[in-house]
């Protein structure tokens, strides 16, 4: 049985389930898919960290089972309501326009935190030789990085460019 009421564990669970999914979103324009060996061990370290947070004196079954519980109950309410427009630009990124009319938008990459080197792969993969070619470059909210070519003839590749966050 746990050491702690269950409506204790379930609060602990909620609140820092909700600090972490804001401290998350902080990370920006990047997919879990696109996590750096630093943020995995940011990842392990905070979730280290946490688990006395989450558990408090319980270390039981039940406790344990309670608190997977709540997170699958309170993932799967995140996840519904994420399909409601204000909510998901909540935790949504917009997307960035980091090339316009063949030139860099160094501004608004230093926020992003994207190279010139990242764009110049996303502009290769799309088959345009120089950024002189690129009427727009969009950085989307999933991390990749969008190229509208200033010709009519668009070519697209099999891959995804997405950027890499340096830390």
């Amino acid at each position: 049985m746990p050491s702690v009421s269950w409506w204790e564990l379930v609060g602990r669970a909620l609140i820092v389930y909700v600090a972490l999914l804001v401290a998350l979103r902080v990370f920006g324009k990047r997919e879990v898919g696109q996590f750096t060996l630093f943020d995995l061990v940011f990842i392990l370290l905070v979730a280290n960290a946490l688990q006395p947070a989450i558990t408090g004196p319980d270390s039981s079954l039940t406790g344990g089972l309670i608190l997977i519980a709540t997170f699958v109950v309170a993932n799967a309410i995140v996840g519904q309501l994420d399909r409601l427009p204000r909510f998901h630009q909540l935790f949504s990124a917009q997307p960035s326009v980091i090339i316009r009319n063949g030139h860099y938008v160094t501004s608004v990459m230093r926020r992003e935190g994207v190279t010139a080197d990242e764009c110049m792969m996303a502009i290769r993969e799309h088959g345009i030789d120089h950024v002189k070619d690129v009427q727009l470059g969009v950085l989307e909210p999933d991390g990749t990085i969008s190229v509208v070519p200033t010709t009519a003839e668009v070519h697209r590749s099999k891959h995804r460019v997405r950027f890499l966050r340096r830390q």
